[in-house]
C-alpha cells in the first residue's frame, strides 16, 4: 500500500486489512511525525551516555529533578481492576497462549510484542489481530493438530500490552523513506483499535513500557499518551502504564520516571533478566565489574537485592505498585522430583518478594499461577502493600553498582553458548519464547549470555579453573556446542531449525570488537527486515 509518503509492506494475512485501516495508519503516522525526531535524539543520547560509561563514568542518581526534591506529589489514581495485581502472567501475543493466559487465574496478563515475540512481519500483524479480538472478548482458537478448541472463560485476567522498546524499528512501515518506530506501531495500532472497546468492557488501555534508561524517555511516553488521549477523545490519564525498571541507568532514574508519567503510571516492575543484561552492557569494558556465571546472579545477591528494595521504596513513597520479577521456571514433565524442585524455587522467590513488600509478581507458565497466588494470598491478604513505606531501606550508588562474587566456570561459558544458540534458533524460526533447560527463555536471557561472553573475552577474565576467556576458548566452546546439537537433533532438524545460522550470528557478535547494543536489532536486520 502506498499513500503518498507512507509505504506499508506488511503481508496480507487474514484480518490484516481490519488492522491496517487508513484511519489507524494515519494515527501511527501522526505519532511518527510528532515524536519521531525526539525518539531519535534520545537514542543518540543513549550512545553518548554509554561512551561516558566506557570512559569510566559511573551511573548515578539525578540531582536536579523536581520529582526528587518534592516530598508531596503522588501518582494519579489507580483503576479498580489494577489495584490487586498479586499474580501476573506474561507471554507472547500469540492466540493459543493468550487464551490460556487469560484463563490461568492470574490477575493480569501481559501480552508481549517485545522480548517474547519474534518480530516477523506476520507475527506483528497477527499479534494486533489477536489483541483486537481479545479486547472484544471474541478471541478463540482451534488447534489444527489436535482439533481442540480454546475460548475465554467467564473470568479472565486484565490485559496489559508490552510494545517494543524505543530502540527497535519496524521495517514494514516506512514514511518518507524512514522506518516507523516499532513502539509507535505496537502502541498505536492497539490504542487506536482497542482503547474504547476495553473501556466499554470495564477496563482500559493498559501498557507495560520496556527498557527505559532515563526520565526523558519516560517524558516522551507521557507526551505520546497525552497526544493519544486527545486524538481518541479520551479523558486525560485514561491510558495507564507500568514501567519495567530493567536497565541499570533506569534504576537510578526510577523515581524521576514515576514523576514524568505521574498522570498515567500505576507502577514499576523489576525486570530482573534485562536488568542483569543492562548491568553487564553498561560495564562492558570494566574488568572490575564482571559478574559470575549467570546462574549465580540471583535476586538474593547484594546488588540485585538493593535494586528490588529501591524499586519498592520509590513506588510506595509515591503511591505506585511495585511488581516483582519473572519466575522463569516451568513445569518439568515426567520428573516429579525436578518438578517439585522448580516449584520450590518459585515459591521461595515469591516469598522473598511478598515479604519485602512487592505488590505482585510475574510467572511465565499457567501452572505456576497457583504457586505464586498461594504465597501472596498468605503474605499479602490486602489487595496491595503500597502503605508499607520501607523507610528502613537506604540504597546508595555503590549498592547498585558493586558486583557480586561467585564462580566463573567453563560450564558457565558452555551454558551461555548453548542458551544463546538455542534461543536465537527459535527466534529465527518465529518463536520469541522458548523452553530451554526447564526455564522459559526470552530475548533478555539470551542477551545475558551474549554480553557476558563478550565482556569476559574483552576483559580477559580468568575462569576458576585457570583458563583465560579469549577468542580461542570461545570458538572451542561454540564448536563443541554446535556439534553436540547436531548430534542430538540430527542433520535435518539442525538445518531446518536454523541452528547453524544462529550459531554463526551469536559467535560473530560475541567475538566482535565492539558490543552491539541489542542482539535482536542485528538479527532483525539480517533476517526479518526485507
Amino acid at each position: 500500500m502506498r499513500d503518498g509518503r507512507m509505504e506499508c509492506r506488511f503481508p496480507s494475512v487474514p484480518g490484516a486489512e481490519r488492522i491496517l485501516s487508513d484511519e489507524a495508519l494515519a494515527f501511527v503516522a501522526a505519532l511518527h511525525s510528532r515524536f519521531g525526531e525526539r525518539r531519535r535524539a534520545l537514542l543518540a543520547e543513549r550512545d553518548r551516555r554509554q561512551a561516558r560509561f566506557d570512559a569510566g563514568e559511573r551511573p548515578d542518581f539525578p540531582t536536579d529533578h523536581p520529582g526528587l526534591s518534592d516530598p508531596e506529589w503522588r501518582i494519579a489514581s489507580v483503576p479498580d481492576d489494577l489495584k490487586d495485581r498479586r499474580v501476573e502472567i506474561t507471554g507472547p501475543a500469540e492466540r493459543k497462549m493468550m487464551i490460556n493466559a487469560f484463563n490461568s487465574g492470574a490477575r493480569v496478563f501481559m501480552a508481549d510484542i517485545e522480548d517474547a515475540l519474534s518480530p516477523t512481519a506476520e507475527n506483528i500483524i497477527r499479534a494486533q489481530i489477536n489483541l483486537y479480538d481479545a479486547a472484544r472478548r471474541t478471541i478463540s482458537y482451534r488447534d489444527p493438530a489436535t482439533g481442540k478448541d480454546y475460548a475465554l472463560g467467564d473470568k479472565i485476567a486484565v490485559l496489559k500490552v508490552r510494545p517494543r522498546g524505543w530502540h527497535l524499528d519496524e521495517a514494514h512501515l516506512v514514511i518518507d523513506g524512514e522506518r516507523v518506530a516499532g513502539a509507535f506501531v505496537d502502541f498505536g495500532l492497539h490504542a487506536f483499535h482497542n482503547a474504547q472497546a476495553l473501556i466499554d468492557a470495564g477496563s482500559g488501555p493498559y501498557f507495560y513500557l520496556p527498557k527505559l534508561q532515563h526520565h526523558e524517555e519516560a517524558r516522551l511516553w507521557a507526551d505520546v499518551f497525552a497526544f493519544t488521549e486527545e486524538w481518541l477523545g479520551l479523558a486525560p490519564g485514561t491510558i495507564k502504564a507500568t514501567v519495567l525498571i530493567e536497565t541499570l541507568p533506569g534504576a537510578f532514574h526510577a523515581e524521576a520516571i514515576l514523576y514524568e508519567l505521574r498522570q498515567n503510571i500505576v507502577g514499576l516492575n523489576c525486570g530482573r533478566w534485562d536488568y542483569i543484561f543492562s548491568y553487564i552492557k553498561t560495564h562492558r569494558k570494566d574488568p572490575g565489574a564482571v559478574l559470575p556465571d549467570r546462574a549465580a546472579v540471583t535476586m538474593t545477591v547484594p546488588f540485585m537485592r538493593a535494586y528490588a528494595l529501591h524499586v519498592i521504596k520509590v513506588c510506595h513513597r509515591r503511591g505506585a505498585h511495585a511488581i516483582g520479577g519473572m519466575a522463569a521456571q516451568i513445569p518439568v514433565k515426567g520428573d516429579p522430583a525436578a518438578n517439585e524442585e522448580a516449584f520450590a524455587k518459585v515459591r521461595a522467590d515469591k516469598e522473598r518478594e511478598a515479604g519485602d513488600g512487592h505488590d505482585g509478581t510475574w510467572v511465565a507458565h499457567p501452572a505456576l499461577v497457583p504457586v505464586a497466588k498461594e504465597v501472596f494470598d498468605r503474605l499479602m491478604p490486602a489487595p496491595n502493600q503500597v502503605d508499607r513505606q520501607r523507610e528502613d531501606v537506604v540504597v546508595t550508588q555503590a549498592d547498585l553498582l558493586t558486583p557480586c562474587d561467585g564462580p566463573k566456570t567453563m560450564a558457565g561459558v558452555r551454558m551461555n553458548v548453548n542458551v544463546g544458540i538455542g534461543y536465537l534458533a527459535a527466534w529465527l524460526s518465529g518463536r520469541g519464547a522458548v523452553p530451554l533447560h526447564n526455564l522459559m527463555e526470552d530475548a533478555a536471557t539470551a542477551e545475558i549470555s551474549r554480553t557476558q561472553l563478550w565482556q569476559w573475552r574483552a576483559t580477559g577474565t580468568r575462569l576458576d579453573s585457570g583458563e583465560t576467556v579469549d577468542a580461542a576458548l570461545i570458538d572451542a566452546a561454540f564448536h563443541a556446542e554446535v556439534e553436540a546439537l547436531r548430534e542430538a537433533l540430527g542433520e535435518e532438524a539442525f538445518a531446518v531449525g536454523h541452528y547453524g545460522a544462529a550459531a554463526d550470528l551469536m559467535r560473530e557478535l560475541v567475538q566482535a570488537d565492539e558490543l552491539a547494543d541489542f542482539l535482536t536489532s542485528v538479527a532483525y536486520e539480517r533476517h526479518f527486515a526485507d
